[in-house]
């Protein structure tokens, strides 16, 4: 099990071209890119509350090929919750999905009934589909993780995702809003909203 810290690990699965990318993008930086560019491997870090403390999200954004093989076992070893990505409009992108997380179990051990998994179904916005609502929902309850489908193109589901995935964290309580002194900053500010001063 990766040592608890102030930080805290997402890692990204799926095969090339189904989204991952766009999805972390589009959570971090609320951005879309039309065009594909391949991932080796890329991390972005977000600030969250874990434990009323303020601590680093990273999200690893991982690589849709098979030839990093290590890069992918020290990703899952690292990681506290993961995100397994396919595309709704192919198939055989869910079925590469098997052997990650048959990987995630073998890593993980014991430990893998309490760790966050959400089964991601992307690119909802297509209108011509090879993978229904439904078997994303089989697939997950054989697995025994959460499962949504999201959109990165039009933004469906992407925050939601994000904050679905932190409440499967029971470890911790982790979540997106961070409390501390930006919201009493922000409390006094409602305060004084309203209120004459006299100079």
């Amino acid at each position: 099990m990766p040592e608890q810290s102030n930080d805290y690990r997402v890692v990204v699965f799926g095969a090339a071209g189904v989204g991952k990318s766009s999805l972390v993008l589009r959570f971090v930086k609320g951005t879309f890119r039309e065009t594909y560019i391949p991932t080796i491997e890329d991390t972005y870090r977000q600030v969250i509350s874990c434990d009323k403390n303020i601590c680093t999200l990273h999200i690893t954004d991982t690589t849709g090929s098979h030839q990093f093989p290590a890069m992918q076992r020290l990703s899952i070893s690292r990681g506290h919750a993961f995100i397994l990505v396919y595309s709704v409009i192919s198939r055989q992108s869910m079925e590469e999905l098997q052997p990650i997380y048959e990987q995630i179990c073998q890593i993980k051990g014991s430990d893998v009934q309490g760790i966050p998994v959400m089964l991601v179904g992307n690119k909802t916005d297509e209108t011509h589909r090879e993978v229904q609502a439904s078997d994303g929902e089989r697939l997950a309850a054989r697995w025994k993780c959460s499962f949504m489908e999201t959109s990165a193109k039009t933004n469906h589901n992407v925050q939601e995702l994000f904050q679905e995935l932190l409440n499967l964290e029971k470890r911790r309580v982790v979540s997106l809003q961070v409390d501390g002194k930006r919201s009493k900053a922000m409390r006094a500010k409602d305060r004084l909203k309203g209120k004459c001063a006299i100079m």
